[in-house]
């Protein structure tokens, strides 16, 4: 993959040079590992032998949303699509951890008082053991079905936007989506694909939709209906729902307790430390 900086690492130089060091250690994969990295009164040059100048490293470092790209050629590019099929922007956020997709400016991930990777863990966490087959119905950046692949036997993952896998393949985090064998991507409207899977084929299902005014069909009970369909008995259901102390996360909290009890799932659960609750078949 190309070196991929951010304001962090950008700052974090721009220390160095004023502070009259040599060679600083920095990640060029956004917090996955650190590289040498050496300064000279032109810029810095990078292990791979590319370069950058201080211009470039100040540009990263004024933008505390975005993530760049070094080209073979030096230049550093914003790491952002538009999606003509959804008419919205996607790009890449930095964080102290994994970063996350900023969705037309949201940011898709938990990223107060946590990071999306120590959010993913939470969410992982609601169902485990991760076992069997497992159903991840937004994909977005895959942190959530690249880490129940580690325990999983396999890992469906649906993404209603294409333009979401070129995120995917500028992001160091999101690469076992396109290595690891265990996982399959799905291209399409969950609400549509869930419709055609056989019935109790998964043991868990992972359900992290857009907030509901954005997806209020993955919040219905026909939509419910199908997730229990194809859990198998005794399957785990995880449902993110937002901050459940926020009147809108209160609110929504208990239309979908309810739906999901009408679905036939039998005990429903909050799970304050995902943001969500889980339902038991």
């Amino acid at each position: 993959m190309h070196p991929i900086l951010s304001h962090y690492q950008a700052q974090a130089l721009l220390q160095a040079r004023a502070a009259g060091t040599a060679v600083a250690a920095i990640s060029l994969d956004l917090n996955l590992s650190t590289s040498p990295v050496t300064l000279s009164p032109q810029g810095v040059t990078l292990p791979d032998g590319r370069s950058l100048t201080f211009a470039q490293l100040t540009t990263i470092a004024a933008n505390e949303n975005a993530c760049y790209l070094v080209t073979p050629e030096n230049e550093i590019e914003k790491i952002h699509f538009f999606s003509e099929t959804h008419n919205r922007f996607y790009s890449l956020m930095p964080t102290t951890g994994a970063p996350t997709m900023l969705v037309s400016g949201f940011p898709m991930h938990r990223i107060k008082d946590t990071d999306p990777h120590q959010d993913t863990i939470s969410k992982i966490k609601s169902v485990s053991p991760i076992t069997g087959h497992v159903l991840d119905t937004t994909m977005g950046l895959g942190y959530t079905a690249i880490m129940a692949a580690q325990t999983a036997v396999s890992v469906t993952t649906i993404e209603l936007d294409p333009t979401v896998l070129d995120i995917c393949r500028h992001n160091p985090w999101s690469q076992d989506l396109f290595t690891n064998p265990k996982i399959t991507r799905l291209i399409g409207d969950a609400y549509d694909v869930v419709a055609q899977f056989p019935d109790a084929h998964f043991a868990r299902i992972l359900h992290d939709p857009p907030m509901f005014s954005l997806a209020g069909d993955l919040y219905a009970a026909e939509f419910y209906r199908q997730l229990y369909r194809i859990l198998t008995p005794k399957g785990r259901l995880f449902h993110y729902i937002g901050d459940p102390q926020s009147k809108s996360g209160r609110s929504v909290t208990r239309g979908v307790v309810r739906r999901l009890q009408e679905a036939g799932f039998h005990r429903v659960k909050p799970y304050p430390q995902a943001f969500g609750v889980v339902a038991y078949k």
